[in-house]
This record gives structure tokens, sequence and C-alpha cells, in this order.
């Protein structure tokens, strides 16, 4: 807005201004933001300096009121000017116009300027006078009339001075007098702009003539009152001002029925807006509370909950306010009374554009890139918690490792001590019919001369006599291995070696054998007593014993850290090779070059349809997209493969993604669909190394009766214990839930405390915690003592019991507020877990949750089992050849398309040849034959066998009619009339078959002493120290779901020999019939099996596999080293089920 500025001086006072004269306009209040003007007020004060005529000073001030000017009138004693330009609806609807077409983030002093600027411009254009240019931070020139005769005063013309709107006051020149204020205030009432009268005052107070120094002195404070008026009139108005915006925003969207508006109207980034919402006309009408709930970027970014407060804006308006941060482009939000009545805008949601810098695609590579970031972030944190934590563990550990060192290396010296005491008392000097030293005397480091008469002794007819020597007990093992020669010693025949007697030797030990170690065969060891000859001059002392013992102590603390390392090499090196396996295990399929699939970079696929559904397809199209189908990007469009170079195979190639971390596709046989191969519904996945962005964890928990080590009654409890772990270094969250059984040996469960209580079912629930082999673990207690009764299963109640408590764990998981990705039962004992989850918690609280079921035996609880399968979301059994084998079963045959066999594997820490205390030898792959003879002669003299170079046959299983029983006892028969020995440890739950098989031990302990003995009991150590002496492991199931008998057996490099049934098939593959079937799972030939359930079937395995031990050695024991190297742990089937879980995602 612009306005003239109509002075009137006293005619008589001649007024003259130099060029740089000065006009200060001072503002009451801010001039205009970018709405509208609706009220204003200016005061102007002019400071210019006044030459007057020489009588001028003297007279006395006069007050002259100036009338109040009109739009029509012309000042009088003023050259004609324009009209004034405020007052009129049609000025006030241009700047209006002027307004809208201004950019909407143009700060509000910048806006007002312009459209100032511009009126006061047309004024100056169309006329001639004083026009009045108002601005709050810029400096314009400003008319002032004056005399055309400045001697005289007659005339008036124009001069263009400054507007400074500085509190500096400017002088010029001399100054004679001043023009004290012009006053003018302009109010715009209610009928004339937009229905907004005007009035305006203009007065001229009393001149009044001051000194300079009280014109100066005043100046100041006169100042600093003006100012803080005007801040304060300013503040007023401005609130003034945007309450009546507000009240025209809400009166104008409440008119256009608008439920929201916001303020500012144009949003930008990194700032403070209101939200405003009518709550009339919502759906929240009759509410009392009412919230905000969004995020920004599509629901992507930040979310965040307001409440909003009343307003008294007319209509019923509540608001809040929002912060927009940099990174949005969008805020999206809905409304709620704060519980289950929303607001969301007829189920689109409210959304509001910010204008900015930022956009979608930007939004995406933030948003990877802060991902990126955090994941780093919560890498490290985990590391280091790792890290922390593994630190305490080693140290404990440590210090675990050190006590025992030390209290072994205590309980050594202690036994060599008696032993070394009873061997001397047995030593001599010499045996004179027997053998010699010489020289009687001697000590450690001293040459003596060993003679040795074999004549009447067991080498009597040897062409080679050998001593095979040690010191103190044998301690330090073989020591002494030295070739006698034949001596001039008459009164005998008579040999003799000189020996080198070792330093720390007080006792010396040796036998006479007829060739060196391992090619002797007939020994001289005094009648099983040995020799024995003292060191006269190393009697030992106290101290002696002391360094004995720091000695022990040393090397025990070498070799444990040796073997750490060794295990730990060995389990990297195995868990690579099966990572390995499992990208290749589809080769036969689908393979990719390179195999090892990079983030950022190409990779080919090829694609055998030969051997899937789309066999005999002209066309294949490929369908691919990355992190289980959930990449930001979407799938790529479907793509043609060709044919690759070796004819038999399709290829294509992509780009993968920075961040993916997973590439996931399917093929078809025509571009829009048709028949697919998608893996029966599973989908081919392939890891990607290298990714920017990690595979979010899932959360899997699993229900079940049994878990091992402290609630173990058969394979159920190893499953679920050495499953979880396997899925847990996976980098998985696992939980268990598990009855609170009185009988469980608590010695295993770290940390137990009390977690929690809640009630169901009419019981109070005790619920503690522990952790078992490093899982959580929750124990479910009724406090009806329903699971206090001393054992797990063989009472009548066991179904309602057990019904019982998968009821309770789920109510358990819904009252903590779990929300796992995978709820895994087992068995018929918690198969209710997956009717009960269906029909009572999907819709109440656990809806993220998807239910795994897993058959171990078909044989127990059917009806369970049914229908489990029928409300599971996937459906498992322990092996793919016993799912193919109970696939005809009403309980199954209905639900094929869910249904998948994954091999058990076994816990390679419990079972670890490596690092097992109940064999006398630790071995690898590397020193298998050295382990397995130890343990064999270990296994022999404890069972009181003879300790010969024989086959061994292991038989380690529960005495059923499902392990074959008819075939164990022909097996026994069959390796006895091969010259072998026998072994059979377990016990029988039916009293007529465990009678049975005592009748056959005792008769085999009559006429097979030396190479049979049957243990029919459970003896965890024993078993231990069969698996590592057996030659071989019998296991001739009739029918087996999986087995871990043959898995345990090769772990020890014992060669199986089974029957092809369930797990059994799909785990061991016959060294002279399976090559092919190996080779197509990444292996080699591992064992003999045989097919039919008859004496003859099992007959054609045992006939091959004695031959085998016996005339190929070399080759048999490289079969021993193989099957040590194959992994059947748990590496492999956690990755199948890795696969399952996400596949029921999907």
């Amino acid at each position: 807005m612009a306005m003239s500025l109509q002075p009137q001086w006293a005619l008589s006072c001649q007024i003259t201004t130099s060029a740089n004269t000065r006009v200060r306009v001072m503002p009451v209040l801010g001039l205009f933001s970018r709405s509208s003007l609706r009220y204003q007020e200016v005061r102007i004060k002019f400071i210019p300096c006044a030459l007057a005529s020489s009588d001028y000073s003297k007279r006395h001030p006069k007050r002259i009121l100036i009338p109040k000017t009109k739009a029509s009138s012309t000042p009088r004693g003023f050259a004609p000017i324009a009209r004034p330009l405020v007052g009129t609806s049609t000025q006030k609807r241009d700047q209006n116009d002027t307004e809208d077409k201004e950019p909407s983030h143009t700060p509000s002093s910048t806006l007002t300027d312009k459209i100032f600027t511009r009126d006061s411009q047309a004024a100056d254009k169309n006329f001639s006078g004083i026009p009045f240019t108002a601005t709050i931070d810029t400096e314009c020139d400003v008319p002032i009339v004056r005399s055309g005769n400045e001697e005289h005063g007659q005339g008036l013309g124009t001069q263009y001075v400054k507007v400074d709107h500085s509190d500096k006051i400017i002088e010029n020149g001399e100054k004679i007098g001043q023009f004290n204020e012009v006053e003018r205030h302009v109010a715009l009432g209610n009928d004339q702009i937009g229905g907004i009268s005007i009035s305006e005052k203009t007065s001229i107070a009393d001149q009044q003539e001051e000194k300079p120094s009280n014109r100066e002195n005043n100046s100041g404070k006169d100042d600093t009152d003006s100012g803080d008026s005007l801040l304060k009139h300013r503040e007023e108005f401005d609130a003034l001002k945007q309450r009546k915006q507000l009240e025209d925003l809400a009166n104008e969207n409440f008119s256009r029925g608008n439920k929201i508006f916001v303020t500012p109207e144009v949003v930008t980034q990194d700032q403070v807006i209101k939200v405003f919402l009518n709550q009339n006309l919502s759906v929240l009408a009759t509410e009392t509370e009412i919230l905000i709930k969004g995020a920004y970027n599509g629901w992507k970014w930040k979310f965040f909950t307001e409440k909003l407060q009343k307003t008294n804006l007319i209509g019923d308006w509540w608001a809040c306010e929002l912060y927009v941060p940099k990174e949005a482009y969008r805020v999206d939000f809905v409304f709620f009374n704060g519980a289950d009545v929303y607001e969301n805008n007829d189920y689109k949601d409210f959304s509001i554009s910010v204008e900015g810098d930022m956009d979608e695609t930007k939004f995406e590579e933030f948003l990877l890139e802060e991902k990126k970031k955090e994941l780093e972030r919560l890498a490290a944190e985990e590391n280091e918690k790792k890290r922390l934590a593994e630190e305490q563990r080693q140290r404990e550990a440590e210090k675990a490792a050190i006590e025992s060192d030390r209290l072994q290396a205590k309980t050594q010296v202690e036994k060599r001590r008696q032993g070394l005491h009873h061997v001397m008392k047995l030593a001599s000097q010499s045996a004179h019919h027997v053998w010699q030293m010489e020289p009687s005397l001697f000590e450690g480091g001293d040459r003596i001369k060993l003679y040795y008469n074999r004549s009447s002794r067991p080498l009597a007819h040897a062409s080679e006599i050998w001593v095979h020597g040690g010191h103190n007990n044998w301690s330090e093992g073989l020591s002494i291995v030295r070739e006698l020669s034949r001596s001039e010693k008459v009164d005998g025949d008579w040999w003799c070696v000189d020996v080198v007697v070792p330093d720390q030797a007080v006792v010396l030990d040796w036998v006479f054998a007829n060739g060196p170690p391992g090619k002797a065969v007939c020994y001289d060891n005094n009648n099983l007593n040995d020799f024995h000859a003292t060191v006269s001059k190393g009697m030992p002392d106290e101290l002696f014993w002391v360094e004995e013992e720091q000695r022990i102590f040393r090397k025990l603390q070498e070799d444990r850290r040796k073997k750490a390392e060794k295990i730990e090499r060995v389990k990297a090196e195995t868990k690579e090779r099966t990572m390995k396996m499992f990208l290749l295990s589809h080769k036969h399929i689908v393979y990719t070059e390179p195999v090892d699939v990079q983030a950022g970079k190409m990779v080919s696929i090829f694609y055998n349809p030969s051997n899937t559904v789309l066999n005999g397809k002209p066309e294949v199209w490929f369908r691919c997209s990355f992190n289980r189908w959930s990449h930001p990007k979407g799938p790529l469009p479907p793509q043609k493969m060709v044919l690759a170079e070796n004819g038999s195979h399709h290829k294509i190639t992509v780009k993968v993604p920075i961040d993916a971390y997973m590439m996931d596709f399917v093929f078809s046989e025509k571009e829009d669909g048709g028949l697919y191969d998608n893996r029966n519904k599973m989908d081919y996945h392939i890891p990607v190394t290298g990714s920017i962005t990690k595979e979010p964890p899932m959360h899997i928990i699993h229900i079940s009766v049994e878990m091992a080590p402290i609630a173990k009654v058969g394979g159920l409890g190893d499953v679920v214990t050495s499953l979880s772990r396997a899925v847990q270094d996976l980098g998985h969250k696992v939980d268990v839930i598990l009855p609170n059984y009185n009988c469980m040996n608590l010695n295993n469960v770290k940390d137990f405390h009390y977690h929690s209580t809640f009630s169901w079912g009419g019981a109070e629930i005790k619920v503690m915690f522990g952790k078992v082999e490093g899982l959580s673990v929750y124990f479910l207690e009724p406090q009806n003592g329903m699971f206090s009764v001393g054992c797990i299963y063989g009472r009548n109640d066991d179904g309602n019991r057990f019904g019982f408590f998968c009821h309770a764990a789920l109510e358990f998981l819904l009252q903590s507020g779990f929300q796992p990705d995978i709820l895994h039962c087992h068995d018929w004992s918690s198969a209710p877990v997956a009717w009960l989850f269906k029909e009572h918690y999907i819709h109440n609280g656990l809806s993220n949750s998807q239910v795994v079921f897993t058959i171990h035996n078909l044989e127990f609880g059917i009806q369970n089992i049914a229908r489990a399968m029928m409300f599971a979301d996937k459906a498992t059994t322990v092996s793919q050849t016993y799912s193919r084998e109970i696939s005809g079963n009403s309980a199954i045959s209905p639900h094929l398309d869910k249904f998948h066999g994954i091999v058990n594997g076994i816990d390679p820490d419990i079972w670890d040849p490596c690092n097992d205390q109940f064999i006398p030898v630790s071995y690898t792959s590397e020193n298998v034959m050295e382990g397995k003879r130890a343990a064999k002669d270990a296994l022999q003299q404890r069972l009181g066998l003879k300790r010969s170079d024989l086959p061994l046959v292991g038989i380690i299983t529960r005495l059923t009619v499902q392990k074959g029983i008819h075939l164990i006892k022909h097996a026994v028969w069959r390796t006895l009339e091969q010259n072998g020995q026998v072994v059979l440890l377990g016990s029988a739950p039916d009293p007529r078959i465990q009678n049975d098989f005592v009748n056959l031990g005792n008769q085999l302990h009559n006429s097979h002493a030396d190479r049979a003995r049957f243990c029919l009991t459970y003896d965890e150590p024993l078993s231990h120290l069969i698996y590592a002496g057996a030659d071989f492991i019998l296991v001739p199931s009739i029918f087996e779901p999986c087995g871990l008998t043959q898995l345990i057996a090769m772990r020890y490099g014992s060669v199986p020999i089974v029957r092809k049934t369930g797990g059994l098939y799909d785990t061991v593959f016959d060294v002279d019939n399976d090559k092919e079937r190996a080779q197509a799972q990444g292996l080699e030939p591992n064992g003999f099996s045989f097919e039919g359930t008859d004496a003859g079937a099992m007959d054609s395995a045992l006939n091959r596999a004695f031959p085998a031990w016996s005339n190929a050695r070399e080759w048999f024991y490289s079969l021993c080293k193989r099957v040590m190297e194959q992994d059947w742990s748990w590496n492999r089937p956690a990755l199948d089920y890795m696969e399952l879980y996400h596949s029921t995602r999907s």
C-alpha cells in the first residue's frame, strides 16, 4: 500500500532543503505480513534542515490543525497531487491479487515491501506531489515540497530525499529550526476495504524551540520509549492479524466441508506446522479426546502420536503442532480417540505435501544410507556386546580351565609318584639270565649298554630284536626305540644295544619285540609286567615332584590351547563347506556364476528345465526380485532366458542391487505366467554377500514337552535343543517354552529365576526363566501340580496334561506381549498348539505368527497329528524319504502341498571326537586311525574282549521291533562267523524282548567271551567309546524317520551299515551302488546299505563290508576319513528350516 503525504507549512515560512535532506519514517507496527491489510497505523517523523526567514526564529510557535484529508480534495498551498491510494475496495482487490501471485514461501516483510513499492511507483508515474513509500528494511527516495525561489519562498517544487528506517538522526548543515512530529494515524474500520471503514487523523504538534543540547539529551530517551511502545503495539497487532487470518481460514474450510487444514498453508521442511481437525465433520464428533497418529513419506519415516487440544475457533476445531523434519516430502496421518475409533479419511488417510528438495527417489536413497548406518551401528553394538560377553566367558572358562589343569597336574603327579613307587619295588639292576646293564650305576644323560638273552624267551626264534622303551612308568610314552645286535657274551643267546638314559628318568621301562613299533607282532613283556630298572643316581626328591607338577601343568595348558584352536578351525572349515554345498544343492536344476553372489555385481543364472515341471517347454521366463520378494523396487520385469553354451541349461544375467541380501526367483513357461517352477511353493533363494543392508532376524518360539539335556526321553529333545542353537547361531532370536517338571536336572540350567505369574484355565501358572545350552527357556509350572508327578510321559492323563500346557503356553505369549514370527510345535504332545492358536489367538493379539508343525514319529498320537496338519501353515518331518513313506497316510495326504522333509542333524559339540572326555585319544580326520585304534583297544580292555586287530561291529539302539531286532540277532552271528567282534549297547522297553537278549548275551558269553559282549542298559560314556572304537555301526531298522545313530557313527569315523529306509536312505550312500545319488547331493559314498528285511538282504551288505576291512585296509581307512569330513551337524538343516520359516511368511 502507498499513500501520499500531505503536510502543510505556514506560508510565511520559507523552507529550503539541501540535496541530502533526510526524512525519517518510523512505523508504529509492522507493516504487512503475507496476508491482506486489516489494520494499519503509521507514524511519520520528519527531521529536515529548515532554512527560515530572518525573523522566523523569533516568532512564537503556532498550532496548525490540518483537517481530515478526503480523497477528492487537493491540499491548499500544494501542487496538484495524486489522490490517496487507500480506502477503496478496488485497490484492496488489486492488492490481494498481487499477494496471490507472489510465491508462498516469500517472507512477510519482503512481500509487503514489494506490494508497497509497486503502488508508490504507480502514484509517482501519474501524479506529482509527495508520494509516501513505506517499507521496513529498505531505504527509498521521498520527494519533499519546497519553494521554487529559495530566498523568497515563492513557488513550490519537489526534491527526492532519502527515507531512513534506522534510529539514527541525520543532520545536514546548520540546524536552525525543526519540525516536531507529524502524526498520521490511519485506522481501517468496517465499512470500506472489504466492508471496512476508514478514519484518518493527522495532527501537527506544537512546535517548540529547543536548544541543541536539550534536543540531543532527550532524543535517546524518546527513541527508547518510542521503540518499546512500537514493539508492544506491533506484537498486539500481529496477534490480532493472525487471529483474523486463522478465523477466516477456519471459516473458509468449514464452509467447504473440509475436515482439516494446516498453517502455514504451504508446508516446508524443517518447520513447525499446526494441524486443525473439525470434530463435527469427522467420525470423532462425540469423542472427548482426539489424537493424531502419523509418519512421514508414505508412513516410512519417524512415526509420531500427539494429542489435539480444542480451540476457540468457530466450528469446533481441534489442533496440535507438528515438526516437519528436513527429510520429509510428505506427512501422512490419521486421527483417533486413543482407542479403536479412527478418522482415516475414508480409509485413504490424510496426507500433506512438503515443499523442499526431498522427493521419493531421494528419500529411498536416504533410507538406504540410514539403514546402512543403522546396521553398522547395531552391528558395532552387537559385536561389542558379543566381544564383552565372549571376553567374560573366556575369562571364566580360562579360570576354570586353569583350576582344572592344576588339579589334573596334581592328580597326575600323585598318580605317577605312587606308580613310580610301585615300579621301583619291581625294578632291579638286572635279571642275570634275561637282561643286564653296564654300568650298573648311572644317571640321566649317561650312555649304557643293555643286554638281552633271548634263549627260552618269546623271541627265541625272532630274526630281529628291538627294544621299545620309556621311563618313569611310561610317563612320556615311547621314548627309546633301538634295534639290538648280537653280543659276544657267552652262556646264552645274548643281544645288546647302546641306550642313552633320559634326563628326567628315575626308572627305565621297556619291552623287547621282533620289530619296530607298528610292525612288531611278537613281544617279550616280562609276562605283562614289562621290564624296569632304577636309575641309581636319579632318586627324586620333593623339588623333583614340584617341578614335575609344573611341567605337567604347562603341558596341559599348551595341549588345551592347541585343541581349542583345532576345534574352531575344523568348525569354520566345516561350515564353509556346508554353505557351498547348500548353494550347490540344486545344481542339477539351477546354479549361478559366480557361486558367491555379490551385491552391486552382475550374476548369471543357469537353469535346467529338464529336471523340473517345465521340461519340454519351448520357452523359459525368469522372474526375479530380492530380499524375500520385499525389495523397494519390486520384482524385475519377466525376462526370457536364452539357451546356454552347454545346450542343456537356459541362461540370464541380472544386476544385483547394493542393498540386496537375498536373491529370489522362479521360472515360468510364458511371459504372463502359465506353468511355474517355484520349488514346490518354496521358491528359489540364494544368499547375497556384501549388501549394505542386513536381513532382519526372525523370532522363533518352540513349544515342546522335551528338551535335551534337561528333559530328554528320545530324539525329540535333541532336535529341539540342537535346531534352536543352530538357528540362533544364524543370527535369529529363538526361545523355548517347556513344562517345569519336578524331575528335571536343573544343574544344566543357568541363571534360573522367577519370571512372572499369570492365571488361566482356573489355575495360577508360575513362569520361571533360565538358559539351557545358551537358549532362553520359559518354564511353565501350573500350581495345580500337573507336572509335579516325577516323570515326563507314562501317566494316563498325558493328553490332558500336554493339552493344558499348550493352551497355557499360548496364553503366556498373549499376556506377555510376545509377537513371534514362528510358533514351532512338535509331535502329538504339542500338536494342540496348531489348532488352539488358529481358533483362539490368531485374531486376538498374536496375529503376527505362523505355525510350523514337525512330525518326529507318526506311530504315536495320530489323531492329534492329523488335526495339527490341518491347521498348521507348514508341516515337516525328519527326512525326505520318510515324508514320502508316510504321504499316503490319511492324516498327511490332504496336506501334501505344505508338507516337507528336512533331515535332522547332530550336535557337533556333544559328539566331538576332538574334544570327547570319554575316549582315550582325541582325534580329527587328520589322525582318525590313531584315535580309533586307541579307542578300540580301550573298548576291548573295558569289556574283556580279545585285544586283537579284528573287525569290530557296534550296535547302539533301543531293542524294539522297529529297530529290526531279528536282523540284529542275525548280524551278531554273521559277524562272529567272519571272525569279527561285536558289541551291543541298548535296552528293551518290552520285558520279553529284554529277557530274550539277556539269554542271548549269556549264551555268547559262554561261547564267544573274547569276541562278543552285550551291555543291556543305558550307558552314555560307553556309547561314546563304542562309536569311536568300532569299525562299523549297524542300523538295520525296519523303518526309521531319521535316525541319529548313523550320523554320530560317521562323526567318529565309523562306517555305517544300514537298511534303506527313511533318514537312513537320505544320509547313507552305498559305496558300490549310490555314487550318482551321492554326487547329486554334493557328497561321496559313505557306507554299506541293503533294502530287504530278511537276513539274506543284510548279508549282502555285511559280505561286502568285512572284506573291505580285511583286504583293502588303506581304502577302508580313507573311507573312515571321508565320513568324518562330511557335515552331519545342524548347519545344513538350520538353513533348510530358515527357508521353510520364510516361506510361511510370504
